[in-house]
Protein backbone atom coordinates (compact mmCIF):
# COMPACT_ATOMS: atom_id res chain seq x y z
CA UNK A 1 0.00 0.00 0.00
CA UNK A 2 1.33 3.43 -1.13
CA UNK A 3 2.32 6.10 1.98
CA UNK A 4 2.37 9.72 2.33
CA UNK A 5 4.82 11.52 4.57
CA UNK A 6 4.21 14.60 5.70
CA UNK A 7 7.34 16.54 6.97
CA UNK A 8 6.94 19.94 8.67
CA UNK A 9 8.89 22.15 10.75
CA UNK A 10 10.52 25.80 10.29
CA UNK A 11 12.61 27.02 7.70
CA UNK A 12 16.17 25.29 8.41
CA UNK A 13 14.72 22.31 10.75
CA UNK A 14 16.04 19.59 8.38
CA UNK A 15 12.88 19.26 6.54
CA UNK A 16 14.55 18.66 2.98
CA UNK A 17 17.29 16.56 3.87
CA UNK A 18 15.14 14.15 5.52
CA UNK A 19 12.54 14.36 3.02
CA UNK A 20 15.79 13.53 0.65
CA UNK A 21 16.92 10.80 3.01
CA UNK A 22 13.53 8.89 2.22
CA UNK A 23 14.54 7.66 -1.11
CA UNK A 24 10.73 8.11 -1.93
CA UNK A 25 9.41 10.59 -4.75
CA UNK A 26 9.59 14.46 -3.52
CA UNK A 27 7.85 16.97 -3.34
CA UNK A 28 7.49 20.48 -1.74
CA UNK A 29 6.26 23.91 -2.47
CA UNK A 30 9.93 25.54 -2.94
CA UNK A 31 9.98 23.17 -6.51
CA UNK A 32 8.19 25.63 -8.10
CA UNK A 33 10.52 28.41 -7.30
CA UNK A 34 13.26 26.38 -8.89
CA UNK A 35 14.15 27.60 -12.86
CA UNK A 36 15.53 25.14 -15.43
CA UNK A 37 19.29 26.17 -14.60
CA UNK A 38 18.43 25.05 -10.86
CA UNK A 39 18.44 28.63 -9.51
CA UNK A 40 15.95 29.34 -6.87
CA UNK A 41 13.97 32.09 -7.48
CA UNK A 42 11.15 32.87 -4.56
CA UNK A 43 8.14 35.18 -5.70
CA UNK A 44 5.56 35.74 -2.57
CA UNK A 45 2.80 36.58 -5.24
CA UNK A 46 2.97 33.25 -6.65
CA UNK A 47 3.15 31.24 -2.87
CA UNK A 48 -0.61 29.88 -3.81
CA UNK A 49 0.32 28.56 -6.86
CA UNK A 50 3.00 26.72 -5.51
CA UNK A 51 1.20 25.03 -3.49
CA UNK A 52 -1.03 24.34 -5.80
CA UNK A 53 1.37 22.61 -8.01
CA UNK A 54 2.94 20.73 -4.59
CA UNK A 55 -0.95 19.53 -3.94
CA UNK A 56 -1.09 18.66 -7.97
CA UNK A 57 2.18 16.50 -7.86
CA UNK A 58 1.21 14.78 -4.81
CA UNK A 59 -2.30 13.51 -6.17
CA UNK A 60 -0.80 12.35 -9.77
CA UNK A 61 1.58 10.56 -7.62
CA UNK A 62 -0.54 8.81 -5.18
CA UNK A 63 -2.95 8.39 -8.25
CA UNK A 64 -0.65 5.98 -10.00
CA UNK A 65 -0.02 4.04 -6.30
CA UNK A 66 3.31 5.67 -5.63
CA UNK A 67 5.35 6.71 -2.23
CA UNK A 68 5.05 10.63 -1.37
CA UNK A 69 6.94 12.38 0.83
CA UNK A 70 6.12 16.43 1.18
CA UNK A 71 8.11 18.71 2.96
CA UNK A 72 6.55 22.19 3.50
CA UNK A 73 6.54 23.82 6.55
CA UNK A 74 2.64 23.19 7.59
CA UNK A 75 3.05 25.83 10.32
CA UNK A 76 -0.97 25.27 11.08
CA UNK A 77 -3.12 22.02 10.81
CA UNK A 78 -5.30 23.63 7.77
CA UNK A 79 -2.10 23.64 5.66
CA UNK A 80 -2.10 19.54 5.90
CA UNK A 81 -5.67 19.01 4.99
CA UNK A 82 -5.52 18.84 1.32
CA UNK A 83 -2.76 16.30 1.71
CA UNK A 84 -4.78 14.31 4.49
CA UNK A 85 -8.25 14.63 2.48
CA UNK A 86 -5.90 13.09 -0.92
CA UNK A 87 -4.67 10.03 1.86
CA UNK A 88 -8.26 9.23 2.59
CA UNK A 89 -9.42 9.45 -0.89
CA UNK A 90 -6.44 7.17 -2.22
CA UNK A 91 -6.49 4.89 0.96
CA UNK A 92 -3.29 5.43 1.67
CA UNK A 93 -1.40 5.51 5.05
CA UNK A 94 -0.31 8.41 6.23
CA UNK A 95 2.52 9.83 8.32
CA UNK A 96 3.44 13.22 9.95
CA UNK A 97 7.39 13.92 10.92
CA UNK A 98 8.29 16.98 12.55
CA UNK A 99 11.29 18.51 12.24
CA UNK A 100 13.11 20.40 14.88
CA UNK A 101 16.95 20.92 14.01
CA UNK A 102 18.44 24.48 14.28
CA UNK A 103 20.43 24.77 10.89
CA UNK A 104 20.56 27.69 8.65
CA UNK A 105 17.73 28.18 5.95
CA UNK A 106 18.69 27.39 2.89
CA UNK A 107 16.81 29.89 1.16
CA UNK A 108 17.94 32.77 3.29
CA UNK A 109 14.33 32.95 4.95
CA UNK A 110 14.57 36.27 7.36
CA UNK A 111 14.62 35.71 10.96
CA UNK A 112 11.92 37.84 11.65
CA UNK A 113 9.71 35.66 9.15
CA UNK A 114 10.88 32.56 10.84
CA UNK A 115 9.58 34.15 14.51
CA UNK A 116 5.89 34.98 13.22
CA UNK A 117 6.04 31.14 11.94
CA UNK A 118 7.12 29.84 15.31
CA UNK A 119 4.65 31.98 16.80
CA UNK A 120 1.70 30.70 14.66
CA UNK A 121 2.82 26.85 15.12
CA UNK A 122 0.29 24.63 16.15
CA UNK A 123 1.44 21.66 17.57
Amino acid sequence: MPRLVLVRGLPGSGKSTYAKSLSIHHVEADMYFVNKHGTYQFNPHKLHQAHRWCQGQTEQLLKNGQDVVVSNTFVEHWEMAPYLEMATYFNVDVEVVVCTGNFTSIHDVPKSTIKKMKFKWQD
